[in-house]
């Protein structure tokens, strides 16, 4: 049996997925786990890795290393987004973890990293027809996608990650209501070409991919109860009126509040506020009323594209 190791190496988080193809062509899933390495912290906008935050990423991958090696792995494809792909030392840690681990490390554009988020995406859910704009919030970059069941229309990835939004604006907790508002306005400008594209191509839904919006559907459904269940459907809702409710708890509330929230995690609890500021900036702006949520994305579009190939 084919089986396929995928590591996405992002700015906050390092995935890793195992696979097994079956007889039919269709993958097992044999592991799965994601670890909240940080990247990016303390050197992002600063455009360096930091070398604490090296040592964490190399620690990390050694440890998927011993995973993959467990499962008898024959294939490993690694994929690397915007903290080492902007960073000024971003080579020098790609040889480190070839020198330490052994595994290659493919540092992809922004542009590339939409296709894959894409790809991922669709993999989880029918997008339809009519135009749907897809957003991926990662720690050191942003990427929106609009498009249909035919493919892409419009795609660009943005350096307004997580990390990057933290370190601009929150300087209070809970962050105050004048920091909101300067990270609007610097959205707004930001944003230019997405808002054009908007505009060309009228999307009416928001497709979340991953990351933060698996976090706002697991703290929804702990609210209610319930817990997500692991080997269910890889799309979810998450209705807009809850988001704002969701949101609006989030801007209240200081880190120790909101790590009491049942569903928290622990990695997103300060990158959740200004993601959330982020969703809702584009909720309002560009007149979406529906939400719906994949937990497949980028690691899910590698795979999709290898099974193609």
């Amino acid at each position: 049996m084919r089986r396929l190791a995928l590591i996405d190496l992002g700015t906050n988080t390092f995935h890793l997925l195992i696979v097994e193809l079956q007889e039919d062509g269709g993958p097992k899933t044999l592991f799965k786990t994601k670890v909240p390495v940080k990247l990016g912290q303390g050197g992002i906008s600063k455009g360096e890795i930091l070398p604490e935050a090296r040592e964490r990423g190399l620690k990390t991958l050694k440890e998927f290393q011993e995973i993959i090696a467990q499962h008898g792995v024959a294939e490993v494809k690694a994929t690397a987004t915007s903290a080492i792909r902007n960073a000024s030392n971003g080579l020098e840690v790609v040889q480190a973890i070839k020198e330490h681990t052994g595994i290659d490390v493919e540092v992809i554009s922004g542009a590339r990293e939409a296709e894959l988020i894409f790809k991922g995406v669709q993999q989880a859910l029918q997008i339809g027809p009519k135009p749907a704009l897809v957003m991926d919030i990662g720690g050191g970059s942003v990427e929106f996608i609009i498009g249909t069941d035919k493919g892409i229309l419009w795609k660009r990835s943005f350096e307004i990650g997580a990390q990057r939004l933290l370190d601009k604006f929150f300087h209070t907790d809970p962050m105050a209501p004048e920091d909101v508002k300067a990270q609007r306005h610097y959205l707004q400008d930001q944003l230019q070409k997405l808002t054009a594209a908007v505009l060309q191509h009228q999307p009416e839904v928001l497709v979340g991919s991953s990351g933060t919006f698996d976090t706002l559907v697991d703290m929804d459904l702990a609210q209610q109860g319930l817990t997500r269940d692991a080997n269910g459907s890889p799309e979810m809702e998450l209705s807009v009126s809850t988001f704002q409710r969701q949101n609006k708890e989030l801007l209240q509330k200081n880190r120790t509040e909101r790590m009491a929230i049942p569903g928290m995690l622990e990695m997103r609890v300060d990158m959740i506020v200004v993601a959330c500021v982020l969703i809702d900036w584009v909720l309002e702006k560009y007149n979406l009323e529906h939400i719906r949520v994949s937990s497949y994305a980028l690691k899910e579009g590698m795979l999709a594209e290898l099974l193609q190939g």
